[in-house]
């Protein structure tokens, strides 16, 4: 398959490797899934009081004030976060193979990247480095949503745009607007969710359509 005027993508007779797309659709649609499941799970086997009003994600691996640490919730959380962005991270590079180009690849590598930074550095490590992988992880993942719309079918283009605005209006909403009512009402659990949850489905969006993507589609990048 090669690139026309009419739809974005590599250059003009460059192919597009459609085998590495799908082994990263499918790393894509399995890291997707593995975090929700694996929040979930988190979240349900937590041994003391959880709100998800009033509790972030990362408290399951380790819980403000105090960064303890709960098992089996942290090491839950931590191996489903480092797992599922090394799968986001080599789906970068099986993209980046594929001629998907540096504007996609690069903020979905970095969403990877970020995901085992949270996994390998909980609140009960260097909280600075904490929060630094973690704002990182949240940026790159509302902008890898919108970024690669291109490569998938023209109709999936607006779930793109609007999961990726929406998580990166709620990041920056409560980054400088956090006295918000709407966020007050929320949480900082609840806005972090509304963060997190548009990028993960993202993810599994883009992962399924990659993954059944055919060399004759068109509707492609």
């Amino acid at each position: 398959m090669t690139a026309t005027r009419n739809h974005p993508g590599p250059a003009v007779g460059v192919p597009v490797r459609f085998s590495d797309r799908r082994a990263a659709g499918l790393l894509l649609l399995v890291a997707g899934s593995a975090v929700v499941l694996g929040i979930m799970t988190a979240e349900a086997l937590y041994p003391a009081a959880y709100d998800v009003h009033r509790n972030t994600v990362s408290d399951l691996a380790a819980m403000r004030p105090g960064d303890v640490v709960r098992q089996p919730s942290a090491a839950i959380f931590n191996t489903t976060m480092i797992a599922s962005g090394a799968l986001i991270a080599i789906a970068a590079v099986m993209l980046h193979r594929s001629r998907a180009g540096v504007l996609a690849t690069v903020p979905v590598l970095g969403l990877g990247v970020g995901m085992v930074g949270v996994g390998v550095f909980p609140g009960n490590t260097v909280m600075a480095v904490h929060q630094l992988v973690s704002i990182a992880t949240f940026l790159c993942g509302g902008v890898a949503a919108i970024v690669t719309a291109r490569l998938s079918a023209r109709v999936l283009r607006p779930v793109h745009a609007v999961l990726g605005g929406v998580a990166l209006a709620f990041l920056l909403g409560y980054t400088f607007l956090g006295d918000l009512a709407v966020f007050d009402r929320l949480g900082e659990g609840g806005v972090e969710r509304w963060v997190v949850y548009p990028v993960v489905l993202w993810i599994v969006v883009l992962g399924a359509g990659l993954a059944t993507a055919r060399p004759d589609d068109t509707s492609t990048g």
